[in-house]
C-alpha cells in the first residue's frame, strides 16, 4: 500500500502549480527548516533595520492536526488546485470509512469507522494536511504567514505602534481554523517580541479564542531556540550538550579500535550533524564565545578520532554558498528574489542593511560569498 502511495503522491505533485503557497517549506524539493527559519528572521530583521519598527513573532500549535481534516472540505480544495476528479474521489475514499480498534497485549477493542483525519504513518498524510492548509495565507502585505507542515509561524510588522493590520490577521487565522476544523491549542501557542527601541513599552496582549497567548523569552522553533534578544548563546548551549553526550560513545567506540574513517563517520552523523543543524539561520551572528564552545566540541572530536575534521568556519561556508546556488537557481523559491544580478550580469546587488543584526544574517551574508567566490573564479 505504502508503494501505491508513493505513486499517488507523485502524480499530485506533478499536478500541482509550481508557485502553490511559496511559504509553506515542508514535502518539497529544494526546502528545509533552514529556509523556513532564514525566511523567518529576515522579514523580522528587514522590518527592525529600520527605526522605530518592532515585530511580533505568533508560534500557532495545532491540537492533532492531522487527525481533523475533513475529506469533504480536502476534496474541495484539491479540485480548486486542479487536480483530476477521479484523483479526488479516490483520496476521499482513501481518508472516509477507515476501521480502527486498539490492541494492548493480548485484549482488542471493538472496531469503529473513522471518516475525519488521515491516518498516522501513511506517506500520503503530510503532502495532504500541507494542501489542507494551502489556502492559509496572510491578508496583509505587514504580515507573513509561514509553514513547514503543521509548524506555523506568523510574523507581524509593526509600524507606528499600529497593530490593527496584524490583529485582524491573528483574528482571520482563527476564523480560517473554525471553518477548516483545526483547533488552536492556546496553552501551547506562544508569542516572542523583538523590539530593540529605546524607552520600548510592552505592547497589549494578543488573545485566541478568548484566551490569552503567552509571551515568552524563547522558544524551540523548528529545532532551533531563538530569543527576543536574537541571540543564539541559549541555542549553542543546548547543541553543545547534545553534543558531549554523544561524545562519550565516540570515546566507547575508539576504546573499542574502531576504524579510524567509521569514527569519522560516527561523528559526522550524531556531533557534527547536530553542531551544524541549520547553521545557516544562525552562524553568522552569533558571538565569538559561542563559535569557541562550538570549536571546542570539533577539536575533542578530533583528537579522539586521530582523524582531521573540518571546522565550523568550514562548515559555515560551504553550506552559505551551497544554499545560495541552490535558491539563485529555483526561480520558484520565495527568496529568489533576494539574488539580483547588477547589469553587468556578473555580481549579485548587494542587500541594504542599516543595523548589524541584518547584516550578519543569512542573505546579506550569502550574496557577499557568492560574489566573493566568483572574483575568485575570475583570477
Amino acid at each position: 500500500m505504502k508503494c501505491f502511495e508513493r505513486l499517488i503522491a507523485k502524480h499530485i505533485k506533478d499536478n500541482l502549480p509550481p508557485t502553490l503557497d511559496p511559504l509553506q517549506f515542508a514535502y518539497k524539493p529544494n526546502r528545509s527548516t533552514d529556509d523556513a527559519i532564514s525566511t523567518t528572521l529576515h522579514s523580522a530583521l528587514s522590518h527592525l533595520d529600520h527605526p522605530g519598527n518592532y515585530v511580533r513573532l505568533l508560534f500557532l500549535d495545532f491540537s492533532s492536526a492531522f487527525n481533523n481534516i475533513i475529506p469533504d472540505i480536502l476534496t474541495e480544495k484539491l479540485l480548486h488546485l486542479g487536480l483530476s476528479s477521479p484523483i479526488c474521489l479516490w483520496i476521499k475514499d482513501f481518508l472516509s470509512e477507515r476501521p480502527q480498534s486498539v490492541k494492548l497485549g493480548p485484549h482488542l477493542s471493538s472496531t469503529i469507522t473513522i471518516s475525519t483525519g488521515s491516518p498516522q504513518g501513511c506517506v500520503l498524510s503530510p503532502l495532504l494536511f500541507t494542501l489542507y492548509t494551502s489556502d492559509c495565507t496572510s491578508t496583509h502585505p505587514c504580515n507573513t504567514i509561514i509553514k513547514f507542515a503543521d509548524d506555523t509561524a506568523v510574523v507581524g510588522l509593526i509600524s507606528g505602534e499600529d497593530e490593527t493590520l496584524y490583529r485582524d490577521e491573528v483574528s482571520r487565522l482563527e476564523k480560517w481554523c473554525s471553518g477548516n476544523n483545526l483547533h488552536l491549542n492556546t496553552t501551547k501557542t506562544k508569542e516572542i517580541i523583538l523590539d530593540f527601541r529605546k524607552g520600548r513599552v510592552d505592547p497589549p496582549p494578543l488573545y485566541i479564542n478568548g484566551v490569552r497567548v503567552d509571551r515568552v523569552h524563547s522558544i524551540r522553533y523548528l529545532g532551533v531556540l531563538i530569543t527576543e534578544d536574537l541571540s543564539w548563546t541559549a541555542n549553542t548551549t543546548a547543541a553543545v550538550g547534545k553534543a558531549q553526550q554523544r561524545l562519550h560513545f565516540l570515546r566507547i567506540l575508539r576504546r573499542n579500535n574502531l576504524d579510524k574513517k567509521l569514527l569519522v563517520t560516527f561523528y559526522r552523523a550524531t556531533i557534527e550533524s547536530i553542531l551544524s543543524y541549520c547553521i545557516t539561520a544562525w552562524y553568522a551572528g552569533f558571538s565569538a564565545a559561542d563559535r569557541k564552545a562550538l570549536q571546542r566540541v570539533i577539536n575533542t572530536a578530533q583528537k579522539i578520532t586521530g582523524s582531521p575534521l573540518p571546522s565550523l568556519e568550514d562548515i559555515a561556508g560551504s553550506r552559505y554558498t551551497s544554499r545560495a546556488r541552490q535558491i539563485i537557481k529555483d526561480s520558484h523559491h520565495p527568496n529568489h528574489h533576494l539574488f539580483q544580478l547588477l547589469p553587468s550580469g556578473r555580481r549579485y546587488r548587494s542587500l541594504k542593511a542599516r543595523t548589524n543584526r541584518l547584516k550578519n544574517s543569512f542573505f546579506p551574508r550569502a550574496v557577499n560569498l557568492i560574489n566573493k567566490c566568483e572574483s575568485h573564479k575570475k583570477l
